[in-house]
Parts: structure tokens; sequence; C-alpha cells
């Protein structure tokens, strides 16, 4: 289950980046070079499809960009429709955050056990 919504949430949030700066509000008309932002989001997006756990953990780290990007472009955009779509860039990035963590605490719960067994 949180596989699969950290995975809807990354393409969702591919999508989103791309309509953004091309379509619905570019910051240039026609479509901005803002655009290449969704490249990295395209480099995790094989191994959280499959449920790597090594690509969510750093992809967990990586979508905390695309958060910092959501929130202060909500704040300092002038243009509705880009609020907007900052707004929704913050709970998409939010959205796969909290399910990467969740998919990876019952494997790293057992890592922990795991160590604790082999120290003792």
């Amino acid at each position: 289950m949180y596989r699969w919504g950290a995975s809807v949430s990354l393409i969702a949030l591919i999508i989103l980046g791309l309509a953004w700066e091309l379509r619905i509000a570019p910051i240039r008309p026609g479509g901005s070079y803002l655009a290449l932002k969704v490249l990295p989001l395209l480099l995790p997006l094989r191994g959280v499809l499959r449920g790597n756990l090594y690509t969510l953990q750093w992809a967990a780290m990586l979508i905390l960009l695309y958060f910092m990007e959501g929130v202060v472009r909500a704040w300092s955009d002038p243009a509705p429709m880009s609020v907007l779509m900052a707004w929704f860039e913050i709970v998409l990035s939010f959205t796969f955050y909290v399910c990467a963590l969740m998919y990876l605490w019952p494997s790293k719960k057992a890592a922990r056990r795991a160590a604790r067994s082999a120290k003792s």
C-alpha cells in the first residue's frame, strides 16, 4: 500500500512539474526551462516502482527539495495559479515522503533487531 502511494505520488509530481512549467503557469509565456526540474525525479522512478529500499531511502531525501520549492513558491509567487500548483507540489511531496518512510519502517525495525541480537 505504501509502496503504491509513493509510486503514484512520484509519478503525479513528475506530471505536475511538467504541466506547471510548460502549460498551466510557466514563469515565461510558452514554457520555461524550469520544466527540467523533473529530471532528478526520473532517476528513482524505476526503483520506487519496484519497491527498492535503498532507492526509497535516498528518494525520500531528494523529495524534500521539491517540498521546499513548493513552500517557497506558495508564499512568493504572485500568480494565483502558480500558488495552487505549489500547494499541489507540497501535498504530493509530503505524501511521497510519508509513504516512503512508512514502507521503510518495518525493514529498519528488523535491521535494528538483527543488529541488537548480533551484539549479544
